[in-house]
């Protein structure tokens, strides 16, 4: 042992000085196909899905028709309402519709490339700090956590989300090189486009950001916070300039903003998908406000299977690569990075553990970049200083807990190969023992043990990624693992995909996010005539609009928007709509809709119908003929 680790000190691990270094020969091909693996994993029968999540096909559909949908982000390609996020994603899938039609493949495979390209982006992002190992090894963890799998081959706005981010950590490790504004104007604008996504949920990671460029940036102090400012400005203009647009434009030309109440961008930034969802004052949602959370909800039934496999390693990096820095320059990289990998997976997991909105399990793709990046940095610089007691200790510690982790969460699974987790657990409590003396082992023997600890602690969220990906996933709200297929969802495994409303409003919050395929008798009544109405029909919720509009082809309208607690249409905006012929059907039945004080237009106009109007039932739907 060396007089340094004699003393107990942090072991030295020089970094590579050199920001562009040379790249071994094996690492091309590794890098293939590691991207390559990736890319099959996600893309391989994707289409048994259906629509997904028919709530934003439809608007990729609408926005595949008509250019000012495509825009806005709306649910139909008649403008009555957007869906209730800015439309970025949107704006990729309604590009791919229009390109090559409208198909489950065209509005799914987008986001399996984003996730290739997020699996690049982290693997050049980590390489620039750490080397190729490290970039290798956190591309892989992204690629094989179940969260990521399932979002990757989902249509929810979270994969464009995830890329975005990425692009913008590895502008930022650049910009720390040299100290680069550019590159930190860049980190700006790829957060930014990242808020045009999924809103405020972008704005998670600038502390991290700001926070490791101000403490590590090779620059006076006074030129870190002018770049800071400058970067801040890069994230207002790009994030800022589609919310002025949309509030500028005159309300009565655009659809309207689906998840407000008042019509306005800025209230749904800062109010339904923003700060309510923090306290939990979200004004027409369905659920209300959840009770106090905890950092045990990351670990909790709903949410650990996607995220949890690696989380005690990840933290467990986190401090070694403090340790393993304390003593290093202000400009260090490696140190610059747990920042910046380590803030995100802070401020973005308290957040989640914490809020007391609306959260959905899925949300915690957005901690496996962070959690990727910091396993990968870690393994690999504690693997390095093994021959230090303490660097061993850490490694060994955060191969037993992963394995630990991974027994707990697959005893959950009862019925789900149910060897799968003793033999992770046998795995990794060997691995772990091997770590502790394999700097004294010979070179082959001590990657055997590499290896050994990599499979012991990639073995059980890896087969928990390939069964998510092999199992079809619809609906509002999808969750990771071998038999989950979400809330709600189309008939059978990979049935047809579109959906339904049985009943219109009635079933309450579960049948507004529920998509059923309709009968081929309820969609060629919509079909007939179709081109002598704006809409062939409205129903309550945007998800039944969805499934009526993706089955049929044409717009359908969404009264009251996802929830059915918007004032879109008001009554006598809706009466107006009939007396000029341009609804041809009303699809369901009048019912109460419990809401955190939305509106009750929709529950009004459905009340209207049902009394001013006969209803008739086709294939157990009720169906009102507006123009009779």
């Amino acid at each position: 042992m060396t007089a340094l680790a004699e003393r107990g000190s942090a072991p030295s691990t020089p970094e590579p000085a050199d920001p562009h270094p040379s790249r071994p020969g094996w690492v091309r091909p590794a890098l293939g196909g590691l991207l390559i693996a990736t890319a099959v994993l996600y893309l391989w029968g994707l289409s048994a899905s259906g629509w997904a999540n028919a709530f934003y096909s439809a608007a990729a559909q609408a926005g595949g028709e008509s250019w000012k949908a495509w825009f806005f982000g709306s649910s139909d390609a008649a403008n009555a309402i957007t869906v209730d996020k800015t439309p970025a994603a949107l704006w990729v899938m309604g590009l791919s519709v229009r390109l090559f039609g409208l198909s489950s493949w065209s509005i799914l495979v987008p986001q399996a490339l984003m996730g290739v390209g997020s699996a690049w982006a982290l693997f050049a992002t980590v390489r620039r700090v750490s080397g190729p190992t490290a970039g290798l090894l956190a591309g892989a963890v992204l690629a094989l956590t179940p969260v990521a799998a399932l979002m990757f081959r989902f249509n929810n706005p979270d994969a464009l989300l995830v890329l975005l981010l990425v692009l913008g950590a590895y502008c930022v490790t650049r910009a720390l090189e040299k100290a680069s504004p550019k590159w930190l104007a860049l980190a700006g604008v790829a957060v930014g486009f990242g808020f045009l996504a999924k809103m405020l949920q972008a704005f998670l990671v600038l502390p991290a950001f700001a926070i490791a460029y101000l403490v590590a940036a090779p620059a006076p102090l006074g030129k870190r916070l002018l770049h800071l400012l400058g970067a801040l400005g890069a994230v207002v203009v790009s994030a800022g300039w589609y919310l002025a647009v949309v509030e500028l434009w005159p309300a009565d030309s655009r659809p309207f903003i689906g998840g407000s109440q008042s019509n306005s961008i800025l209230e749904l930034t800062l109010g339904y998908n923003g700060v309510g969802r923090i306290t939990g004052d979200e004004v027409g949602s369905l659920g209300g406000a959840q009770s106090s959370g905890s950092w045990a909800r990351l670990f909790g039934s709903e949410m650990a299977g996607g995220i949890a496999w690696l989380l005690p390693a990840a933290a467990i990096a986190v401090g070694a690569l403090a340790w393993l820095t304390w003593r290093a320059p202000r400009t260090d990289r490696t140190r610059a990075a747990t920042i910046l990998w380590g803030g995100w997976l802070v401020v973005t997991g308290g957040v989640f553990s914490f809020m007391s909105g609306i959260i959905h399990p899925y949300y915690t793709v957005a901690l496996a970049p962070a959690v990727a990046a910091l396993v990968g940095t870690g393994a690999v610089r504690l693997w390095r200083a093994r021959t230090h007691p303490i660097a061993s200790g850490l490694l060994s510690s955060g191969v037993v807990l992963t394995a630990l982790t991974a027994y707990l969460l697959l005893t959950r699974e009862s019925t789900w190969l149910p060897w799968l987790k003793y033999v992770v657990l046998l795995l990794g409590l060997a691995a772990a023992v091997l770590v502790l003396v394999s700097d004294r082992l010979p070179r082959a023997g001590a990657r055997g043990v590499a290896v050994l600890a990599l499979i012991a602690s990639l073995l059980g969220s890896g087969a928990y990624t390939v069964a998510t990906a092999a199992t079809p996933h619809s609906g509002a709200i999808p969750s990771a693992g071998p038999s989950s297929g979400g809330f709600g969802g189309f008939g059978g495994q990979g049935g047809p995909p579109g959906g339904g409303l049985r009943g219109g409003m009635r079933g309450g919050v579960g049948s507004l996010l529920t998509t059923t395929a309709p009968s081929a008798e309820m969609t060629a009544l919509l079909q007939a005539d179709a081109e002598n109405y704006t809409w062939v029909a409205a129903t309550v919720g945007s998800n039944p609009a969805a499934s009526y509009q993706l089955a049929s082809g044409f717009p359908v309208m969404a009264l009251g928007g996802f929830n059915g607690t918007d004032p879109s249409p008001t009554l006598a905006q809706f009466q107006q709509y009939v007396a000029d012929g341009r609804i041809h059907y009303f699809i369901g039945e009048p019912t109460e809709i419990n809401s955190t004080g939305g509106s009750d237009s929709a529950e009004e106009i459905a009340e209207w119908v049902a009394a001013n109007h006969s209803a008739t039932t086709v294939d157990g739907v009720t169906v009102y003929d507006l123009t009779s």
